[in-house]
């Protein structure tokens, strides 16, 4: 990966939706040079573009990155969050917590309902500790590119 398509991986997180027409002078290629590099990088798996849907937008109104500990396998953890609608992603980790995952509520009680009636009792699960963020509207990840 070249500074180019670094390049095109930043104005994509801006825009997904950019036409190659405005993508190509944004990172000094024509639009069909841009094109062949998007797509040589999504071919080779470098690059997989998808839609990301903002939780906000979709009703909920209370959202919790969730740092579990976990006595026992984890993956048994993170398998039963999976089959809950509230959670967006589990993720295990190497650190303090075994695992994390994202819940989205619609209103902050049933945020707080889910990890004390759902969380907290499942098999294995030693500690929560929630760190909530509320009334944002919007927010976007970005992947440091170089």
């Amino acid at each position: 990966m070249d500074d180019i398509d670094r390049a095109i991986l930043r104005e994509l997180q801006t825009d997904g939706r950019i036409p190659y027409a405005d993508l190509g002078p944004k990172v000094g290629l024509s639009a069909s040079a841009a094109r062949q590099r998007l797509q040589r990088l999504i071919d080779t798996k470098s690059v997989q573009v998808v839609g990301v849907t903002d939780p906000m937008a979709m009703g909920g109104q209370a959202m919790a990155l969730l740092g579990l500990r976990v006595d026992g396998d984890p993956r048994a953890v993170a398998d039963e969050l999976s089959r809950h609608d509230e959670v967006v992603y589990a993720v295990l980790t190497a650190g303090t917590f075994d695992l994390f995952a994202e819940a989205v509520c619609r209103h902050p009680r049933d945020l707080l309902d889910f990890v004390n009636d759902v969380v907290r009792p499942i098999e294995g699960v030693t500690k929560v500790e929630s760190f909530p963020y509320f009334g944002i509207h919007t927010h976007r990840f970005f992947w440091n590119v170089g």
